[in-house]
């Protein structure tokens, strides 16, 4: 006997996302943020995090410091990364570290997507 599934599956909660293992995409909703720049948390624990960040053409994402560690991948786009006193512009495929409490900032040249992975898990986004 085959049985199917029909029911569609209902968007998730921050809560939800925590010791998840397989996730798609759509299950998770944007946060629009304002100013061009909208977030999406991924799954996560105690210990990690990966956020998708989207950029409008323009959209800033103000510098700022964290004590988290901080790696960050252009999956699409453009940005002139600021990190401490450098700036770079950096393309997809491109990749910026911030170690711990380093002041760093993008603004995004074209439309663009960043991938930031964070250790610990931000609690501040949640």
């Amino acid at each position: 006997m085959t049985i199917f599934f029909n029911a569609k599956i209902n968007k998730m909660n921050f809560k939800d996302l925590t010791n998840k293992t397989l996730i798609e995409d759509n299950d998770i909703d944007w946060d629009d943020l304002g100013a061009g720049v909208k977030r999406k948390v991924m799954p996560f624990d105690d210990n990690l995090m990966l956020v998708k960040v989207s950029f409008d053409k323009g959209a800033i994402g103000t510098v700022h410091n964290h004590p988290h560690l901080q790696l960050s991948y252009v999956a699409k786009g453009s940005f002139e990364v600021t990190m401490g006193d450098d700036q770079k512009i950096l393309n997809e495929g491109d990749v910026f570290f911030a170690p711990s409490n380093i002041f760093h900032g993008v603004v995004c040249l074209e439309t663009g997507l960043l991938i930031d992975i964070f250790n610990p898990h931000r609690e501040d986004f949640l």
